[in-house]
């Protein structure tokens, strides 16, 4: 990479990293407002509820740019702990989270919610192992030619356009990493929102203010277990 290019790197990433402190303060903020929320109207709380689902849609629109830019920044990303890189299934929390919270803050559903939340938590799931095995099979590409067979041969990457070969097939990887990444993160709001249409107004404070609360919790523990560390000193597991 050139001296140009790490510059641009790293202008992204601080770009990024301060957009992402700014967005957890918000985080905070509606963590409050989800907790102490007292008697308001359905429309009130509808209001409310568009505001969370809007801040989260900011989070990804943001993380589709700095992916466009670079994805591997997005698989291991330094503005999350090691922790909370734990708990990430390509690259950010896995849909079927959502299912599990609502089970544990909401427990006044009818007999109609429950059923169609199972029925979306199957359909969650299939499209959950689908993105599994694209995301499998980029990875096994890797062993695949042309890369390893480049690799084999040891070509020296100034002659026979071998650096031109390794790059493009490098690139090619990026981009198929990138659209999974993208449809993951489709996956994960289109699971949020169709759980909000299941769930009453007021359920919908509950399954939020459960969710904000376990988010921000996670990257307390986080930054708690790795001191004031803003670096991963291993490769985390995503």
């Amino acid at each position: 990479m050139s001296t140009k290019s790490r510059r641009a790197s790293n202008s992204n990433v601080t770009d990024f990293e301060d957009f992402f402190q700014g967005w957890l303060v918000r985080q905070e903020q509606l963590r409050s407002t989800l907790r102490t929320v007292g008697t308001h109207t359905d429309e009130d709380l509808r209001d409310l509820i568009a505001h969370v689902l809007a801040h989260y849609q900011q989070y990804y629109e943001e993380k589709s740019r700095i992916a466009n830019h670079d994805v591997s920044l997005v698989f291991s990303p330094p503005w999350f702990s090691c922790f909370e890189q734990s708990f990430f299934w390509i690259a950010g929390f896995k849909p079927g989270l959502a299912f599990r919270i609502v089970s544990a803050s909401v427990s006044d559903m009818s007999e109609e919610q429950v059923e169609r939340m199972d029925r979306l938590r199957a359909e969650t799931k299939e499209e959950e192992r689908r993105l599994e095995n694209e995301m499998a099979r980029i990875q096994e590409s890797v062993a695949a030619p042309p890369i390893v067979e480049i690799t084999r041969r040891g070509d020296n990457p100034l002659v026979d356009g071998a650096y031109d070969e390794m790059e493009a097939a490098v690139e090619a990887l990026r981009g198929e990493m990138e659209v999974v990444v993208g449809h993951a993160d489709m996956l994960r709001t289109r699971t949020a929102e169709r759980v909000v249409e299941i769930l009453s107004p007021q359920q919908n404070i509950k399954f939020f203010a459960a969710v904000t609360e376990l988010q921000l919790k996670i990257r307390v523990w986080g930054w708690q277990i790795e001191g004031e560390s803003r670096r991963c000193p291993d490769v985390c597991t995503m």
